[in-house]
């Protein structure tokens, strides 16, 4: 008899798992179960339809029902859920949705790939809400789609600020809705750090988005056309995107007395099994490991999503494989932005309680002679003393997607910080420099490593300022008159030999420039010539964005 394996939920984990898994077994029967009508859609691509980037609807199906049916010979149900399920007999109670009738299935193996719901807290006034949506299944999007169509919303609140949030805002402002942000912490897209997010808060602004912050929902009114804010501020809204995160769909699974981790999802191995050596977890519903940090996580992307997909029906089919952990790679266009970050961030280093040595840089896009060179804002974070690389992030124009990749893949690799100067990238002017952006990351935290430098952050600066500390920027007087630090005194790198006897020799010099580059070579002047000294970490350009209108 051959073995039957049920896969319960589609889209990107449960698709991909039941197309591979056919691919490696031509006799098991597979079944897929699947709540909603659509088994295989473009999760990512459903704000880009709402604002008219994408045109045709269709193009959001990845692979209808028929056309799975008929390359993989699945048997594939749709409108069917699984009330729950019996480990000891391995059998599951299931619903036809259309009809209400349930009836029972046997299984030898069975994949979960439930995925996750938007959460949706008890706000009063939430239920009574007609123009709220949240997005995240074809018929969230039909309906905002519809809404606007029927409605035409001159005003938008979108609450929350993370991937989707954003890129909804986006799409919503596009089409001539004037939208408001609404987000509890103190920044949006949680994955990158403050001073990197800023950059964003400001690019928000530049584009008519109001954005606020460090302020929730508390309550709706009027049926959604006033949101109450915890500070009593008062927004009116024509349509509600609520996107304030999502929670792992795990029902099945608890009930069913399978092993949930600390975050509310399905604890796996590195094979994608479960507690039961016959049940599988994939996707958002997951929990898995942090590939950095060795913890367990949550990621509620597609790629991971797709990766482990491959792993569970290796495991099934008796391919050897092993899934080593998630970076939780990720890239947000906002607007004219690219956002990416990969690995840890520094918010999340300090809580593991791990040490580590931040750098930023402020390379161009491409050799900066070509027209078109954009800066990208960059940041990494590695060990002080092993130089291992725990995460960078990167925010700007075009290009910091490609170097966040090679950094995801650095990571991967276990590369050191040190090993990224020896990086053979590809160069010509239009779409990078002699030493790339990943090159230069390189060189500084060698130069960190090695002792040629010693930097002091962004976030000290206060606190130096009061204390005292002699503050040397090395700029050029124009540059200097449109904004420095603290008290700080102007001497140009060019003029700084014919100057030291005026600099203190007791007492470490503070010194820094727009990026940190002119500001390294004042340093190794002053060093070599017996001073004490500190380079400012991303230079003036870091700082000003979080002190400086």
């Amino acid at each position: 008899m051959n073995r039957k394996i049920i896969v319960i939920g589609g889209v990107a984990g449960g698709a991909s798992v039941a197309a591979r898994l056919r691919r490696l077994d031509e006799d098991a029967d597979i079944i897929v179960l699947e709540r909603g009508d659509y088994i295989s859609f473009a999760n990512c691509g459903l704000p880009y339809y709402i604002g008219g980037v994408i045109k045709n609807r269709k193009r959001l199906i990845v692979q209808t029902v028929a056309e799975m049916q008929e390359k993989f010979r699945l048997d594939i149900r749709t409108k069917h859920e699984v009330l729950s399920i019996d480990r000891s007999r391995k059998t599951l109670i299931i619903k036809r949705l259309e009809t209400d009738v349930t009836y029972e299935e046997a299984y030898d193996k069975l994949v979960i790939s439930t995925g996750a719901a938007p959460v949706k807290p008890p706000i009063p006034g939430i239920k009574e809400a007609k123009n709220l949506f949240t997005l995240r299944t074809i018929p969230d999007t039909d309906a905002i789609h519809d809404y606007i169509a029927t409605f035409h919303p001159a005003t938008a609140a979108v609450v929350g600020g993370g991937f989707i949030g954003l890129e909804m805002a986006e799409n919503l402002q596009n089409l001539g809705i004037t939208v408001t942000i609404i987000e509890m912490a103190d920044q949006v897209l949680t994955p990158i750090d403050p001073e990197m997010a800023v950059i964003v808060h400001r690019h928000l602004a530049a584009h008519g988005v109001d954005l606020i912050l460090n302020d929730g929902v508390k309550a709706f009114e009027d049926e959604g056309r006033r949101i109450i804010l915890a500070s009593d501020r008062v927004v009116t809204a024509d349509l509600i995107l609520f996107a304030v995160g999502v929670r792992p769909e795990n029902q099945l699974a608890k009930a069913a007395g399978l092993e949930l981790g600390g975050r509310g999802g399905i604890l796996t191995d590195a094979n994608m099994r479960t507690n039961d050596p016959d049940v599988y977890a994939i996707g958002d519903a997951a929990e898995i490991t942090d590939f950095v940090s060795g913890t367990k996580t949550m990621i509620a992307l597609a790629g991971p999503a797709n990766k482990q997909a491959r792993i569970a029906a290796n495991d099934i089919c008796g391919v050897p494989d092993a899934y080593a952990g998630a970076l939780g790679t990720a890239v947000v266009k906002v607007f004219d932005l690219t956002v990416a970050s990969t690995g840890m961030n520094e918010k999340a280093l300090k809580a593991a309680g791990l040490p580590y040595r931040a750098l930023h840089t402020h390379p161009d896009s491409h050799a900066d002679y070509y027209p078109g060179a954009e800066t990208i804002a960059m940041k990494l974070l590695f060990h002080p003393e092993t130089g291992a690389i725990y995460g960078a992030q990167a925010v700007g124009g075009e290009g910091g997607c490609k170097r966040i990749d090679v950094l995801a893949t650095a990571i991967y690799a276990h590369l050191r910080v040190t090993d990224l100067k020896n990086l053979d990238l590809a160069y010509a002017p239009p779409y990078s420099s002699a030493k790339d952006p990943v090159n230069m990351l390189g060189f500084y935290g060698e130069n960190l490593m090695s002792g040629l430098d010693e930097t002091f952050q962004w976030h000290e600066i206060a606190g130096l300022a009061k204390e005292g500390a002699y503050f040397l920027d090395v700029r050029e007087p124009y540059e200097f008159a449109r904004g420095a630090l603290p008290n700080a005194v102007n001497i140009p790198l060019g003029k700084l030999r014919s100057h030291l006897g005026e600099l203190p020799r007791t007492k470490p010099i503070h010194v820094y420039c727009l990026s940190g580059v002119r500001s390294h070579s004042a340093l190794r002047i002053l060093v070599q010539n017996g001073f004490m000294a500190k380079n400012l970490d991303g230079g003036y350009a870091t700082y000003k964005r979080l002190f400086k209108s």
